[in-house]
């Protein structure tokens, strides 16, 4: 079963630029030579190599030139994206960053008066930049974000969409639904079988995906082996039957998939196989 439609609506508040870069640096934002060297690899359209420990190359698909029918112009269209084991991060031309989970892909296109985002697969977290004349939309599967200047996560798995904001706050609602929620900063919520869940707490300041941590935060089975896999570190089957639907909940690393999968395995009563390098999640016998 996939996610049902939905939107989300991102309300502006006015952060000032000083602490935003203070808070970006503390999470590990590339210092200015590095963005340099990103820039002068992207001007070449060569890949871009590692250039932060655990930040790894952006491909960069083409370039389309696609009519914005409400702006009435072009708008330059380009996809960046991460292997399973990469991850990267996107300055894009308005100031705003884009970082990449692995195994993720985003595509781009700007005009006049509109940013247009669209979250095609996998993780990214967004900082944007204020801009009351151009709205900064992300698309990603059921949802879509409509940002002025804020900072949040989206995560698109097989079944859910999750959105945590960091600064900001989001309406965040399903198609079909006359009213959905206000996500606030230091709060999340996921849109799963056509509903919005009310928005629960959580703790910006802790280390996320980006410092190799996963807070599953009552995440399916299913769901979670989605996002061990973009850490490419090894490759693990979707859980079939009743062991998709178990419901996980806690802070994990990430850096030893197969590990985690084991100990969660011992409470919850499956065992994990290897075979030709692919990890099995199997009912204990």
């Amino acid at each position: 079963m996939t996610v049902g439609a939905g939107r989300c609506v991102v309300v502006d508040r006015a952060a000032l630029d000083d602490a935003l870069e203070v808070a970006a640096s503390r999470m590990g934002r590339l210092s200015d030579d590095q963005v340099r060297a990103l820039r002068r690899a992207r001007r070449s359209a060569a890949a871009i190599p590692a250039v932060a420990a655990g930040v790894a190359a952006l491909l960069f698909g083409g370039v389309d030139h696609l009519g914005d029918r409400t702006a009435g112009t072009v708008a330059q269209a380009r996809v960046f994206a991460t292997r399973a084991g990469e991850r990267g991060i996107a300055r894009l031309a308005d100031g705003s960053t884009v970082r990449l989970n692995g195994a993720t892909r985003v595509r781009v296109a700007f005009s006049d008066r509109r940013r247009s985002v669209e979250l095609l697969a996998g993780q990214a977290f967004f900082d944007v930049r204020h801009d009351v004349t151009r709205p900064f939309v992300v698309r990603a599967g059921p949802g879509e974000a409509r940002v002025l200047g804020t900072a949040f996560d989206l995560d698109l798995t097989g079944r859910q969409l999750t959105l945590a904001v960091h600064r900001g706050a989001v309406g965040f609602d399903a198609a079909g639904m006359p009213r959905g929620v206000v996500v606030r900063a230091g709060f999340r919520s996921r849109l799963r079988d056509g509903r919005v869940e009310v928005p629960t707490r959580f703790d910006p300041a802790l280390p996320d995906w980006r410092q190799g941590w996963i807070d599953t935060d009552g995440m399916r089975l299913d769901d979670l082996v989605d996002e061990l896999g973009r850490h490419g570190s090894v490759s693990v089957a979707r859980p079939q039957g009743a062991l998709a639907g178990i419901t996980v909940a806690g802070r994990f690393r990430t850096d030893h998939p197969g590990d985690l999968l084991r100990a969660i395995g011992d409470g919850f009563g499956f065992a994990v196989r290897e075979k030709d390098g692919v990890l099995t999640l199997m009912p204990a016998s």
